[in-house]
């Protein structure tokens, strides 16, 4: 288990990642920018209702970022539970979350909050990606899916076959 020290901070990204978006990818190498080592954790909520399992979600995960994976930089795990829990146990400094717009920000500071009376030493850092993805969001590609369109831009290309499979197979 890796752990955080002033040469190795670690951040964990957490999400459903119902499937993996390029808006999502974004995100992860902003983040290999600032921190040492980023964990892409995906949660366990039945809640959500998710179109793939979390080891469907984990094997897309590891290959859109087959390329990163190699550098020891990066690492695809899954949780359940609290995250700052999840956290401390991969000796984290901080947690990585995404705002795409000010609707974001209301819920994602609320969990900031909450997080920091939970775990005062874990920080949470917001990284905003690049234009082409604010507007970008699983549920959105769904629903493009659902209506039949072309999710070709919205993922990396070597998923959208397993996408359009698995979505088939749901519908």
């Amino acid at each position: 288990m890796a752990t955080s020290t002033p040469k190795n901070r670690i951040i964990v990204y957490p999400g459903s990642f119902d499937p993996v978006t390029n808006g999502h990818l974004d995100l992860i190498h902003r983040a290999r920018q600032i921190f040492d080592h980023v964990v892409v954790a995906v949660t366990r909520n039945a809640s959500k209702n998710p179109l793939f399992s979390v080891s469907e979600r984990m094997d897309l995960l590891r290959l859109a970022l087959k390329p990163v994976l190699r550098s020891g930089r990066v690492s695809v795990d899954s949780f359940d539970g609290l995250l700052v829990d999840y956290c401390r146990k991969k000796g984290a400094v901080a947690v990585a979350r995404g705002l795409r717009a000010l609707s974001d920000f209301e819920f994602e500071f609320q969990m900031a909050l909450m997080n920091r009376h939970l775990a005062p030493e874990l920080e949470t850092v917001f990284l905003m990606p690049d234009e082409r993805y604010t507007y970008l969001s699983s549920t959105l590609l769904k629903e493009i899916l659902r209506l039949g369109g072309d999710v070709t831009r919205f993922v990396p290309p070597v998923l959208v076959p397993k996408i359009r499979r698995k979505f088939s197979e749901k519908i």
